[in-house]
């Protein structure tokens, strides 16, 4: 299941140039086009916050498969280009629906290991993102883009029924429900909840404008696009040992010296970016980024849902989830509408390595402080 909601989510970055070839759209529009599936995202983790105070984390994985399946079949039939930013922002929806109830859950299944039962989670999911770019070059092979969203759109549909009969003949624990106050868990936990927003959304921001326009900024340095999304799909691949990884060192090491180790890192990926040329060498880099950046997800999820105490966990982890995604989206649309007006990568690049270096310094300051929680309220 987690394969087909994060596929809709990653698949427009090796869809962008394909796209922009058939329909002749500008670097804003299809920086819109991908910002709105991680809109979508955002949009519905608030509300199903509010819904898991009322029904199964299994019913609510049930709904964000249907809104899958239904919002891929709109997208690839349509051919008014109003709608197919519709479609998009509905296949983001089934993400932000089934994150906020299966994370959760996840952790609930596994609370002696969070970070390890999350990190195979994660790398479910980035196995996806991995298969992206080469999903999409078949399907360039035997159709056109819609080919890609067609077939999607079946698999979401056989995932979904194949979910509901396993979840009838499994015993789900019960922790969710004394999770029924939703605005008391938001009082009682924000700190812990302000802080994985500014962590996670400003750097995934960033993250996002980078990996949907990679394709495009490698053919800006002499990388033709079938080499780029070989790259695209060499920083996607670096993610899978990384969930691994890094599921497993959260539960190890402590969390907030550890997400910063991560920002740090991240942050020198992106201000070396523009230096380097080269196949090989963009490929080195392309490897490093993707193993950082990915490292950062199970970090941020396992310090939450580690943390929380069973009557406020999936409150709290949904108003992460919409506060960091409402920040994450906007990344693909600011790069497009930089690029539109003429910046150049290098200095969109040095522009977003100076962010992440004011982020980390402020985190870091507010850590030496002790300013940072360590862990949620009990």
């Amino acid at each position: 299941m987690i394969f087909c909601i994060n596929l809709a989510r990653v698949v427009f970055a090796p869809l962008i140039e394909p796209i922009r070839a058939a329909t002749g759209a500008s670097d804003a529009t299809l920086g819109l086009l991908a910002t709105l599936v991680w809109a979508g995202s955002a949009v519905p983790r608030l509300p199903t916050g509010l819904l898991l105070t009322r029904v199964s984390r299994a019913r609510a994985i049930l709904v964000s498969g249907v809104i899958l399946t239904l919002g891929t079949a709109f997208t690839a039939l349509t051919t008014d280009p109003t709608l197919l930013l519709l479609g998009a922002f509905v296949m983001g929806c089934a993400s932000g629906v089934y994150f906020i109830a299966a994370n959760p859950l996840i952790s609930e299944l596994f609370p002696e290991s969070p970070g390890r039962a999350l990190g195979q989670h994660g790398v479910a999911s980035q196995l996806a993102a991995v298969a992206a770019p080469g999903i999409v070059t078949a399907a360039l092979v035997v159709g056109d883009w819609r080919t890609t969203l067609q077939a999607m759109a079946v698999a979401a549909a056989v995932v979904t029924v194949v979910f509901t009969l396993v979840a009838r003949r499994t015993e789900f624990p019960d922790a969710g429900r004394q999770d029924t106050d939703f605005l008391g868990a938001l009082r009682a936990q924000w700190p812990i909840v302000v802080t994985a927003v500014a962590t996670l959304g400003l750097t995934t921001m960033v993250w996002n404008g980078v990996f949907n326009f990679y394709v495009t900024y490698l053919g800006t340095v002499g990388i033709e696009a079938r080499a780029g999304r070989t790259l695209l799909q060499v920083t996607f691949a670096a993610g899978v040992p990384a969930f691994y990884v890094s599921g497993r060192l959260v539960d190890r090491l402590p969390a907030i010296p550890y997400m910063l180790a991560i920002l740090a890192a991240f942050t020198g990926c992106i201000l070396l970016l523009p230096a380097l040329g080269g196949f090989w060498a963009l490929a080195g880099l392309s490897a490093v980024m993707g193993y950082v950046i990915h490292s950062i997800f199970p970090a941020v999820d396992t310090y939450l849902l580690g943390s929380l105490p069973d009557h406020h966990r999936a409150s709290a982890y949904s108003a992460y989830g919409a506060g960091m995604m409402l920040i994450q989206a906007p990344g693909s649309l600011v790069v497009g509408l930089l690029r539109d007006a003429g910046v150049g990568f290098p200095t969109i690049f040095e522009w977003m390595g100076g962010g992440l270096v004011a982020l980390f310094a402020v985190l870091l300051v507010l850590h030496v402080d002790g300013r940072l929680p360590e862990t949620a309220r009990a």
